[in-house]
């Protein structure tokens, strides 16, 4: 049932023998535990070599932290391990999606308003490259998704736009990149596609409602594209396809809807028969809601993998989610022909790395090497270059606005509007994480070097916040009773920046009578609105004249915004790569 001569995988007979060898000899448990890609929670080697040798997890995934401990772990994963280990890496953005001390490239977005598949060719190669020589060999990456939703918070920035030819290229050419270092592969994501629904598929469910023929024609054309080019593996998502999935099956009734995780339809009918991958699926992670309100636990992982998954993401209880794989497996639930396809594929693919011919500690590079490997100065550049290309100027209706100097603007205000705080935020920074210089600080410094005269705004709810510090009672009802006049709001300054610093969700204006947080003013003084995060902030501010992308508030970011801002209209290259207005009349206007 699989090729391993065949795309993507090209072994040799000799390699073939080993796949096949290495299946035979195995227990129940390791077949089981090939199944499994686990996020490790400590690099405690005896926490390791008990994942290694009770588990027998056929791959890893860790979180965030230097590449030299990154390595130390990988190598303690690969020396205990019987078979040899997938140990993936988050590398969409850059070698920093691999270790702390990894380089920024730039998210999908902002290479797709380059509009230069070079870029997209420079973030598989360079990313990855960081990503192996700390010990990594797959990378779930690229995010092939396509927008055509703007409240879809999910992939807005990590995908490369709403043009499917622009994403096949973009996508196609990431992989190139990666494919240019040794033993490495991708793993692309998210199968059969991401975009559409505004719901998050880790919160709830999500569902792509493409009928086959315009499926065919966008995510189709992004997953055929990729395929000939030999991608290695595919995350799929848990992501409903109903309108393809009856098709497959006239028989599916809409109550019996399956993500692609948990859809024979989806995972054998559309991506292998009538796509024809031959590669490894792995799915996306099992915590996440889209997949786990279908079932109980217990039906969903032996249901997985009989639905054509041949990898599944994250144990919730280790135990407890081994014992399930296995008690299916025993007793049938699993066939004996799906676990042998789903081994087949694994181990293929790790022969097509050439992880077989390795021994454990030629799996992971010398440690002396991460000081020439990491932040290497053309990674670096390669960032920067990307920066100065993407930046875009979305709207611009004030002809005269632009150029930005001090003659004409010496006082600048910045405005800094955030999300609303939820999830973690909270508690990182009771932890004292997350701190350090905020976008508009940043921005602040920046303009000052250039010889404006900028200072960030104080909100009216910041100024109460500071009375219930110095232990005063602030007063409500002066706050509530009215505004300043026009003229006293605007003669402190020359022209507003409203700093839109969005990377998930939407803007948080907080009390904005009498305020600045809303540019309620922008026929009263110049503004220019900065998108520094999500590209959508024109859905909550229509009325901005201006209005700019810059996708992130990275340091080369902001050098290359004032360097246009200064230059004038006509310095922005980016263009934009989805409809920033958000399909909203008033937008425009």
């Amino acid at each position: 049932m699989v090729d391993m001569k065949a795309k993507p995988f090209y072994l040799s007979d000799e390699d073939c023998a080993w796949v096949e060898q290495t299946i035979a000899g195995m227990t129940d448990e390791e077949k089981v535990g090939q199944l499994f890609f686990q996020l490790t929670e400590s690099q405690d080697e005896s926490y390791l070599k008990n994942l290694m040798e009770k588990y027998h997890v056929g791959g890893c995934r860790y979180n965030g932290m230097p590449g030299i401990k990154v390595q130390d772990q990988n190598r303690i994963l690969q020396k205990y391990a019987k078979v040899p280990i997938f140990i993936a890496c988050n590398t969409e953005a850059g070698g920093d999606g691999a270790c702390a001390d990894g380089t920024a490239i730039g998210s999908g977005v902002k290479i797709g308003a380059t509009d230069k598949t070079e870029y997209a060719y420079a973030l598989g190669k360079m990313s990855n490259e960081e990503a192996a020589a700390i010990g990594c060999n797959m990378a779930f990456a690229p995010v092939c998704d396509i927008v055509y939703n703007w409240e879809n918070t999910e992939v807005i920035t990590r995908a490369f736009g709403s043009d499917p030819e622009r994403v096949a290229k973009m996508s196609a050419a990431y992989v190139q990149g990666a494919h240019t270092i040794p033993g490495f592969a991708c793993a692309a994501k998210h199968f059969p596609g991401n975009g559409q629904d505004f719901r998050d598929a880790h919160l709830s469910n999500n569902v792509n409602y493409f009928d086959p023929e315009k499926w065919d024609t966008t995510y189709g054309l992004v997953y055929r594209t990729l395929i000939d080019e030999g991608l290695d593996a595919i995350m799929a998502g848990h992501i409903m396809l109903p309108k393809y999935a009856k098709a497959i099956n006239p028989d599916l009734k809409d109550e019996d809807m399956m993500p692609a995780t948990l859809s024979p339809e989806i995972m054998q009918g559309l991506l292998r028969d009538r796509l024809g991958f031959n590669g490894m699926v792995v799915t996306d992670a099992s915590h996440m809601v889209g997949m786990t309100d279908r079932m109980t636990r217990k039906e969903m992982l032996p249901r997985c993998i009989m639905a054509g998954c041949d990898m599944f993401l994250f144990f919730n209880d280790p135990d407890e989610d081994f014992g399930t794989m296995l008690a299916a497996y025993k007793d049938g639930t699993i066939t004996e022909e799906r676990m042998t396809e789903a081994l087949t594929r694994i181990l293929a693919l790790k022969a097509h790395l050439g992880l077989n011919k390795k021994a454990p500690e030629e799996r992971v590079p010398a440690p002396e090497i991460l000081e020439s490997a990491l932040g290497r100065a053309e990674y670096k550049q390669m960032h920067k270059a990307i920066s100065e290309d993407c930046i875009t100027l979305v709207k611009y209706k004030d002809a005269d606005v632009l150029p930005l100097t001090p003659e004409r603007y010496k006082r600048i205000m910045i405005v800094h509007i955030k999300a609303a705080e939820s999830g973690m935020a909270p508690l990182m920074k009771m932890m004292g994480m997350g701190g350090g210089k905020s976008a508009a600080e940043l921005l602040k410094e920046k303009l000052c070097a250039k010889g404006f005269d900028a200072f960030i705004y104080e909100s009216p709810i910041d100024k109460m916040k500071k009375q219930i510090e110095a232990g005063e009672t602030p007063s409500l009802n002066v706050y509530f009773a009215g505004k300043n006049a026009i003229a006293d709001f605007t003669s402190g300054m020359d022209l507003v920046i409203t700093l839109c610093d969005v990377s998930s969700g939407r803007p948080a204006f907080g009390m904005s009578k009498g305020g600045g947080e809303i540019p309620w003013y922008v026929f009263e003084v110049p503004v220019v609105v900065v998108g520094c995060g999500q590209p959508t902030m024109l859905a909550d501010i229509p009325q901005a004249r201006t209005y700019i992308n810059t996708y992130d508030a990275k340091d080369d970011t902001f050098d290359a915004l004032i360097e246009d801002l200064m230059a004038g209209p006509e310095a922005f290259k980016g263009t934009d790569p989805i409809d920033s207005f958000c399909g909203l009349f008033d937008a425009r206007l």
